[in-house]
């Protein structure tokens, strides 16, 4: 699922340096630089494009310098966190959800590196995170977790970047942090790992005929958003060999068009057509609530009986739940 990235960094571009300098975890060996205050990383693949100090354009319109590679990287947004660590950027503490806990699908990796629970969303500490001693701190211009109340005090702290996670594809939001980290290498191995997962899968799966719909079923009195054809779910399954049924625009309820969602009522749902229906954010036990709505009892999925939970933590992607959803889908359909 490869998408185009429009660069949001203008630092000066190395093409190599004359020693390469090895990144935390690269079983690559280390040499100084001799581009004099810059810092190059080279990653297995050969050196990173980026170099300090550089410029990082904001999602708020705004800019930051970073004047040197970040080595002490606080995430204010639990959303953006998932990124940073799935290719091992250099980060020690994060924000976490409105209970109080890190994302399911990554939890273990932040306990493994020890990152320090800073706040939960809506309690910003700034106190905390003057203590956690950040020389980058990443900020979400939008969502629950988005901090930008605070921006004037994190910006007084440590450098700062706001980025806007529901603009553009997670492979997109990992190589945006990549680069602002000076690890673009190892932020796109972590695209061409997922990627060449998903080759593996759809080599080992049987996609049922017809279309597939994207719910997260709410039920009756609810909004429930049915994921677009362009969305980034939808996506994902396309990849996989599915076919998406797109729903009408005209369902959609809320102020301004969504790029990922069409936000239904619950009454939209009988008019659904697809033979294969994912629920987002349950597993295949969990998704049995929309099997058995006597509303929705004749729908062609559920005549069927192929409705599928798309994981527990498929609302929000990023690396480590797509690679959940990626691996249900290969439990599922797998020959």
């Amino acid at each position: 699922m490869k998408t185009g990235f429009s660069a949001r960094l203008r630092g000066a571009v190395v093409l190599a340096a004359t020693a390469a300098l090895a990144l935390t975890g690269c079983a690559s060996t280390a040499s100084d630089s001799t581009d004099a205050g810059a810092t190059t990383d080279t990653a297995a693949g050969g050196a990173s494009d980026v170099s300090f100090p550089l410029t990082f354009e904001n999602a708020d319109g705004t800019t930051t310098e970073i004047p040197e590679q970040p080595e002490n990287i606080v995430s204010t947004s639990v959303t953006l966190t998932g990124a940073l660590l799935s290719f091992d950027a250099p980060i020690s503490a994060s924000s976490s959800a409105g209970n109080g806990q890190f994302f399911d699908q990554w939890a273990d990796v932040a306990e493994e590196k020890g990152i320090e629970n800073l706040w939960a969303v809506g309690s910003v500490d700034v106190d905390a995170l003057i203590a956690a001693d950040p020389d980058l701190i990443v900020v979400s211009s939008s969502g629950a977790d988005s901090a930008m109340d605070n921006l004037a005090d994190f910006q007084a702290i440590a450098p700062t970047i706001v980025l806007d996670y529901g603009e553009g594809t997670w492979q997109d939001l990992t190589l945006e942090l990549g680069e602002a980290t000076g690890l673009s290498d190892e932020a796109q191995a972590t695209i061409d790992t997922f990627e060449s997962h998903v080759a593996t899968v759809k080599e080992q799966i049987t996609i049922p005929e017809g279309e597939a719909n994207i719910i997260s079923f709410n039920g009756p009195g609810e909004d429930n958003p049915i994921g677009k054809a362009g969305g980034p779910h939808a996506q994902l399954l396309t990849e996989l060999g599915f076919t998406i049924e797109d729903p009408i625009q005209e369902w959609h309820n809320q102020e301004g068009e969504r790029n990922d969602f069409v936000w239904a009522s619950y009454e939209n749902l009988t008019n659904l057509t697809a033979d294969t229906t994912f629920i987002l954010a349950r597993d295949n036990e969990g998704a049995q609530a929309f099997a058995e709505d006597t509303v929705l009892a004749n729908l062609p999925s559920v005549q069927n009986g192929q409705v599928y939970g798309l994981g527990q933590n498929s609302f929000r992607i990023d690396y480590y739940s797509a690679t959940e959803i990626v691996d249900g889908i290969q439990a599922n359909f797998g020959e």
